[in-house]
């Protein structure tokens, strides 16, 4: 069984078993669909632009979560020298709870 860990209240690294065949379907996953780097790069994108949707959503039924006029953004920074790219957007991500919930679950 292998464990993840997400960042619990106090932010301290918390492990969280997955079942074993979950663990072989992130395995397959991780060595035939996300090893190429531009669908990998679009997952994430995709990702972002979910937060910005659950962040439109919730604005619908609670204006106290964010500034109304607070743009909504997703932005791709390059490092040329570390060779990465860091992904940031102005959404909402998940909970710990949803976290738990939804790690390592395919299309759920």
């Amino acid at each position: 069984m292998t464990e993840t860990t997400t960042p619990s209240p106090s932010h301290e690294a918390q492990p969280i078993p997955f079942k074993a065949e979950t663990r072989q379907l992130l395995d397959i996953l991780a060595h035939s669909l996300y090893t190429n780097r531009e669908i990998f790069l679009r997952e994430l994108i995709s990702n972002a632009s979910d937060a910005l949707t659950r962040l439109d959503f919730e604005m619908l039924t609670n204006r106290d979560v964010l500034d109304a006029d607070a743009e909504l953004a997703i932005t791709i920074s390059p490092n040329s020298q570390d060779k990465t790219l860091t992904i940031t957007d102005s959404g909402i991500g998940m909970t710990e709870a949803e976290l738990i919930e939804n790690l390592g679950t395919i299309a759920h």
